[in-house]
């Protein structure tokens, strides 16, 4: 195959070569950071944006969405799933159980505690909150039961079986 020279005016040539190594010289690091690559990386770019596992907890017959929080307690919680739980009754709002290790902390006192919260007290004691109340107890988040409008009821007045499993 010949290749055929376009004749141009060398000072052009040259400037617009430069502009454009110039330009692609620039664009390539930003679209290898904006990608989520770096060299040598295979990972791809959604790794970095992903959402937060989704876990359901299941009483009885009845299943509960839960949103995890992205922290290192949740993500330490979620490394001892599937776990049932007997979880026993707390002064009239809350499940207690404690869990087979200790889980990362970074506690904060909240100070209103949420129907449907999901909550480490302590280093290893997980708590299901079913009423809305002030607290000045410290806990760190795991998680949010969405939709705990029935979770009172479900959760009951003894100490049920509660059953935690990725979806």
């Amino acid at each position: 195959m010949a290749f055929q020279r376009v004749r141009a005016d060398p000072p052009m040539t040259h400037a617009v070569l430069g502009f454009a190594v110039l330009g692609l010289a620039m664009t390539l690091p930003a679209a290898a950071v904006d990608s989520g690559h770096t060299a040598g990386s295979t990972r791809a770019a959604t790794t970095q944006t992903q959402e937060q596992p989704q876990m359901w907890m299941t009483v009885a017959t009845q299943r509960f969405d839960v949103t995890l929080e992205d922290n290192p307690t949740a993500r330490a919680f979620v490394q001892l799933l599937p776990a049932t739980l007997e979880m026993a009754e707390l002064n009239g709002n809350e499940k207690h159980a404690s869990l087979p290790r200790t889980l990362p902390t970074e506690a904060t006192r909240p100070g209103t505690i949420r129907t449907g919260d999901l909550m480490l007290y302590g280093k290893d004691t997980l708590v299901v909150f079913y009423k809305t109340f002030s607290s000045p107890y410290t806990y760190t988040r795991i998680g949010r039961i969405e939709d705990a409008a029935a979770l009172e009821q479900a959760l009951g007045s003894g100490n049920p079986r509660v059953a935690f499993a990725l979806q």
